[in-house]
């Protein structure tokens, strides 16, 4: 007998935002699946206008809570790219120390509180505060770390103050580096325990064959800073060639746009970072990954948390080795900025059109300014990797639900609430829309 079912999930629990689930299934036929994005529009490229290249990482830092790091590096990246500034070898370490933290602060927190309530049998992170008080602490303490290296590092976490464009505002004295080293290499007990509980996580087996998209490059280092635009597919292209990867288009049930790339959908996040740049993962994160059996490339989206996991051991192990170069070499105190001006004098600014492309938790992030000769934006774009996941989100959807029609309906609801968990989406974040222009006004 063909299966009638229909799923309606309001508000979706444990991602970033809103978002709602509808699924329709009518005489065992597929006729309705997607996800709404009802998510106001938040046309935060609109606020940017006007804006000197000086303010703006402070104004997008404020896009996100969990990745203003992210976002004020992007930015900066941009406002430099724009003016031609080249930043110092010491700053780029910094800024990818800064990253690295922030990569790890939010794994940490999608694998714990968002996706580890599902695979323990529970409704939320609450009950796991009685059932399994241990691991709410860990996740709690190592959550702390990583807050607590990116205040001494850029003065907060959420919405940092020191990263800057021309370099940082303030750099790390040697106690700095002392405590944070401590911080972090305290954390490895607790990031080993991590590994063990994620061991007895069992993942759905679903697979669909998509594109994956993340920096690349020619080097050895796992590209999360610097880098082309790489894909899956064999796409090669500078960062500046970014709409040429996205080709953003809009549909009617989502106040976030959706991507495409060479096919009809693309993913972007830990699992397109690893398929594309396994090779060049620190050597206990390739250790981990063998041991997982996680082999590049997989085409199993729920496994985007495992390679979360493996990004985690890849970040811990590259900051403290960061850390040690510092505390080795010292740290140029010369390169301190003020806001515009470093101790060579002001920083030139020009006209000119700049792009930030950044490797933040759920994937890769673009800032594209069109600034003035005074460094004032005009023009502003940011691409938000959750925007680029929604239209694969839906792929994965469709070729799922027939999948698994001989469950229950609420084995059913639950699995499709997984599926878009597992991309780790920030909705709010990804909600920019269309420039609205009034005819004969």
């Amino acid at each position: 007998m063909a299966k009638n079912i229909r799923v309606n999930v309001e508000y979706l629990t444990r991602v970033e935002g809103h978002g709602n689930i509808v699924v329709n299934v009518k005489d065992g036929k597929l006729e309705e699946c997607r996800l709404d994005v009802v998510e106001s529009p938040r046309f935060f490229e609109g606020m940017l206008r006007g804006r000197t290249i000086f303010e703006a990482q402070h104004i997008t830092s404020r896009i996100c809570g969990i990745c203003a790091c992210g976002h004020s590096l992007a930015s900066i990246q941009a406002a430099e790219d724009a003016i031609g500034f080249k930043p110092s070898e010491q700053t780029i370490k910094l800024r990818k120390l800064l990253l690295h933290q922030e990569n790890l602060d939010s794994h940490i927190l999608h694998i714990y509180l968002l996706v580890a309530p599902d695979l323990l049998g529970v409704k939320s992170f609450v009950p796991l505060i009685d059932s399994h008080n241990k691991v709410v602490r860990r996740a709690l303490r190592m959550k702390k770390n990583c807050n607590d290296v990116c205040d001494i590092l850029v003065g907060r976490h959420v919405h940092p103050i020191s990263a800057i464009v021309g370099g940082f505002t303030k750099l790390p004295k040697k106690e700095d580096l002392d405590k944070m080293l401590e911080i972090l290499t305290a954390m490895r007990p607790d990031m080993e325990a991590t590994i063990e509980l994620a061991k007895t996580f069992k993942f759905p087996d679903f697979e669909r064959d998509t594109e994956y998209v993340a920096l690349v490059n020619d080097s050895g280092e796992y590209p999360l800073l610097e880098g082309d635009l790489g894909s899956t597919d064999g796409l090669r292209l500078d960062k500046h060639e970014y709409k040429k990867i996205t080709n953003e288009f809009v549909v009617p049930h989502s106040s976030a746009k959706h991507t495409k790339a060479s096919r009809s959908s693309y993913m972007v996040g830990a699992l397109a970072r690893f398929n594309l740049n396994y090779k060049k993962l620190h050597p206990k994160a390739i250790k981990l990954a063998d041991s997982l059996g996680l082999k590049p490339v997989c085409c199993n989206p729920f496994l985007n948390t495992v390679a979360q996991l493996i990004e985690c051991v890849h970040s811990l192990e590259e900051s403290i080795e960061i850390l040690e170069q510092f505390k080795a070499k010292g740290v140029n105190y010369d390169e301190a900025v003020v806001v515009g001006i470093n101790e060579k004098g002001t920083i030139p600014v020009r006209a000119g059109n700049g792009v930030g492309a950044v490797e933040v938790p759920r994937g890769v992030l673009f800032h594209n300014y069109e600034i003035d000769e005074k460094g004032k934006i005009i023009n502003a774009n940011c691409i938000i990797p959750t925007n680029q996941n929604l239209n694969n989100i839906e792929h994965d959807m469709r070729k799922m639900v027939p999948e698994i029609l001989d469950k229950p309906q609420d084995k059913i609801t639950l699995l499709m609430e997984m599926l878009v968990r597992a991309y780790d989406p920030c909705i709010s974040c990804s909600t920019h829309f269309l420039d609205v222009k009034f005819v004969d006004r």
